[in-house]
């Protein structure tokens, strides 16, 4: 209960910075993503668009759909990287622990930072009015004495919000956080939390960590802790690759898997170039294939200790498309990465 920690949070980053380069955009229902004719997808929007039901991730020309006057502008990747890396200049003015969690949110560590007599509410203000003042965006933020808490925190008083929890009350807040709150409980665990009576941590706490484990396996020790408001994370500086992917979202489906395997050859030319790109720390591992169907349903597949060739890429394509057997609206390939600096991490799927 000594930690510190800070989640800061853009609030609908990508859409923030096109509102603020184009001030004629403020006000509108605004997505970033791609257009509806090509089969694009919406990568963020604005709270005027959310007010219509559209969300990152969606369809573009479903959200058209939802929202007739939405405006959809092509993502500046580039541009957004500068925000982001003005931002991080911002938290390296009061601690050098920080974990990014993408170009728009990261955990602090200011425990032992000097700065604003310690007080890591006084820091997060300081930040946020730094990045309003200095980059005419907003930011969320949250604090309290973990990560897991944290980063519910920033999301409590969205959007450019702050919340704080004290050490002094974890203990309420947290007895009342709904299941689907906790870190790694996604729809399927809080369905089956739900059968067993489970409906928030009050209630969780309920069970022993012997029942849970029995329940859940290893993560029911977890859940047993979160449940009480335990996170021992640290703050993870080193920000490594995880893996290397490419993927296409194709005009028209691909109606089955020989039209899907025709299309290995030109994604697999595309990664090796950016595995050609990776500095001599990273050591390829386990080949990996991406499929997302034509109703949105998706899967993806692994195999340690198959090759990275043409061959491999094949089987794995074969198996992943069995899983669904209908038309593929788009395809991704990747390998997963070793740090052979000694280091192996947890791996996410298609990582940075």
């Amino acid at each position: 209960m000594g930690r510190k920690i800070l989640h800061i949070d853009c609030d609908c980053f990508y859409a923030a910075i096109e509102m603020r380069d184009d001030p004629s955009l403020a006000n509108k229902p605004l997505a970033v993503g791609g257009s509806a004719d090509r089969r694009g997808v919406i990568a963020t929007c604005n709270y005027e668009a959310r007010a219509y039901g559209v969300r990152s991730a969606m369809a573009s020309g479903h959200a058209l759909k939802l929202c007739p006057e939405l405006v959809i502008v092509k993502p500046r990747m580039e541009a957004y990287k500068n925000v982001s890396r003005e931002i991080h200049g911002i938290f390296r003015d009061y601690t050098d622990l920080i974990e990014p969690l993408s170009l728009d949110e990261a955990y602090l560590d200011v425990s032992d930072s000097p700065h604003c007599g310690g007080s890591a509410t006084r820091i997060a203000q300081e930040i946020r009015q730094r990045v309003s003042r200095q980059l005419h965006i907003t930011v969320s933020a949250g604090v309290a004495p973990n990560k897991f808490l944290a980063k519910i925190a920033s999301d409590w008083r969205k959007p450019n919000g702050l919340f704080v929890i004290t050490p002094d009350a974890v203990d309420d807040f947290v007895c009342a956080l709904p299941v689907n709150k906790l870190h790694g409980v996604g729809k399927v665990t809080a369905d089956r939390l739900g059968r067993l009576g489970i409906r928030t941590c009050l209630e969780l706490r309920d069970w022993s960590k012997l029942a849970l484990v029995r329940e859940f396996g290893s993560f029911g020790e977890r859940l047993w802790n979160l449940a009480r408001g335990i996170d021992e994370r640290a703050v993870q500086v080193d920000s490594r690759r995880q893996s290397v992917s490419v993927e296409n979202t194709y005009d028209q489906d691909l109606p089955d898997l020989e039209s899907c395997l025709a299309k290995l050859p030109e994604l697999l030319e595309t990664l090796a170039g950016r595995m050609a790109r990776l500095d001599s720390s990273y050591r390829p591992d386990k080949p990996f294939v991406k499929v997302k169907f034509h109703d949105f349903t998706q899967t993806t597949l692994e195999q340690a200790g198959a090759a990275r060739d043409l061959a491999s890429y094949r089987t794995l394509l074969s198996q992943a498309h069995a899983r669904g057997g209908k038309p593929v609206r788009l395809l991704g390939i990747g390998v997963r990465l070793l740090d052979s600096r000694g280091r192996h991490q947890q791996l996410e799927l298609f990582g940075s």
